[in-house]
């Protein structure tokens, strides 16, 4: 089996790292940073996002695994105390692969056709470059659907609708679902100005097309990099066709997560 380890970079997940990667030598596990079968993230599922993006181009060869050493995360779903186990599951187990959605952006700009592609697990935000007011075309299925001002749009994945896209008042979206969600940031909604106003879930082959209104420069985030694209023509957001696998050892149902992250409190255990 060949492995890659990403860490955190703190002390704790660093000398996690060492510790598994001693564990694995044992196993006679190869570590293959170039071409892993099984991607081990240790710290949080910030730093499995990282994976994520670095591993990126070769999801159909390899599956993730988050160890945490903070918080329960939504990707990160096994302890420090737990490494032994896990690395003897991966090495005597055929592990099950579960497949979650991603988002694809293509951004094309005024200059010869030239664009260029974005792969989110969580979500990709639009937003000016020096906070002014957003304002937007939204175009769904080829066919206008409103003019947007304010803040900015979020487009999220399903396993992403948990984190920003729920902060703005968006739906939960169980990963087994091919969808995606957008959802508004602050819109001006007054007698003159109108949008929707509700988040919007839009199936696998639903296409939308964001085209700036008299905005030079787009602010976009993909996760957790930021993106500065000047002279943008549109922003087209579907369904990838690629998906991220995660390897499975054992159950980890998605509204358990829900439940342990914004329900369950110490006087629950």
């Amino acid at each position: 089996m060949r492995y890659a380890i990403l860490s955190k970079g703190d002390s704790k997940s660093n000398a996690l790292k060492h510790k598994m990667m001693n564990y694995m030598q044992d196993f006679e596990m190869i570590e293959d940073v170039e071409d892993p079968e099984i991607v081990i993230s240790v710290g949080g599922d910030g730093t499995l996002l990282q994976a994520f993006h670095q591993y990126s181009h070769m999801l159909s060869r390899c599956a993730f695994v988050g160890v945490h050493t903070g918080h329960l995360g939504f990707y990160a779903d096994w302890l420090p105390h737990e490494v032994e186990k896990l690395i003897i599951e991966i090495t005597n187990s055929e592990f099950q692969v579960i497949e979650y959605p991603l988002l694809e952006l293509i951004v094309r700009y005024n200059n010869d056709g030239y664009e260029t592609r974005h792969l989110a697990l969580n979500e990709a935000t639009m937003k000016t470059e020096n906070g002014s007011t957003l304002v937007v075309d939204v175009n769904i299925r080829g066919k206008q659907f409103e003019r947007f001002r304010g803040d900015g749009l979020c487009v999220s994945t399903p396993s992403g609708s948990t984190a920003y896209n729920k902060a703005l008042g968006g739906a939960l979206i169980h990963p087994s679902l091919e969808a995606m969600q957008l959802t508004e940031i602050a819109s001006i909604n007054n007698r003159v100005f109108r949008t929707v106003g509700s988040p919007l879930v839009l199936p696998k082959h639903h296409t939308c097309l964001i085209k700036p209104v008299n905005i030079d420069t787009i602010l976009t985030t993909i996760d957790h990099v930021s993106i500065r694209h000047k002279n943008v023509n549109s922003i087209q957001f579907r369904v990838a066709d690629e998906k991220i696998r995660f390897a499975r050892f054992r159950p980890f149902p998605f509204w358990k997560r829900v439940h342990d992250s914004f329900i369950s409190s110490e006087e629950d255990d």
